[in-house]
């Protein structure tokens, strides 16, 4: 499969853990980009690695300079053909393409393994991330509100899908 995929962007192995883990440590520590507030172990992070892939890295000159992974939305098998994604960038590669390359990759991987659609929840403080993924073809759906809580306060939830 790694031969469809787009410029830079290759199947995640267990050997990107580490960098994979401290690109998504950095939005858990700083940022509410993600509700999560537990640092993720590298263990926990080869863990996601899974077969079938579903987890993309974008590899600039060796490094991880991001990932996209994705997963079934919610447990259960009337779900199994809906999926949520998580994309990543290292700041320094925001703006040049790698969080679009690596969307629309992931979004072909789920596809070719039987998924219909693919949501995107985005946090109501990350403006950037919700017109990112409207203009990736996500439609937004609902804001789920105060859902989120992170840093002593509530934070509403952009929920966004697009059909595969």
């Amino acid at each position: 499969m790694t031969h469809h995929l787009r410029a830079g962007i290759r199947n995640a192995t267990s050997a990107d853990a580490p960098q994979i883990a401290a690109i998504w440590n950095k939005a858990i520590c700083d940022t509410t980009v993600t509700f999560a507030s537990d640092p993720k172990t590298t263990q926990a992070v080869a863990a996601l690695l899974t077969d079938p892939p579903s987890c993309l890295v974008y590899d600039h000159h060796g490094a991880v300079a991001g990932f996209a992974r994705y997963f079934q939305f919610r447990g259960g098998s009337g779900y199994r053909h809906t999926a949520e994604l998580t994309v990543m960038l290292e700041p320094a590669a925001q703006g040049m393409g790698a969080g679009r390359a690596l969307v629309e990759a992931v979004c072909d991987l789920a596809k070719s393994h039987g998924m219909h659609s693919i949501f995107a929840g985005c946090s109501a403080e990350n403006p950037n991330a919700i017109g990112f993924h409207n203009k990736l073809g996500f439609d937004q759906l609902a804001v789920l509100p105060q859902v989120g809580f992170k840093f002593d306060r509530w934070i509403d939830l952009v929920l966004m899908q697009k059909r595969l």
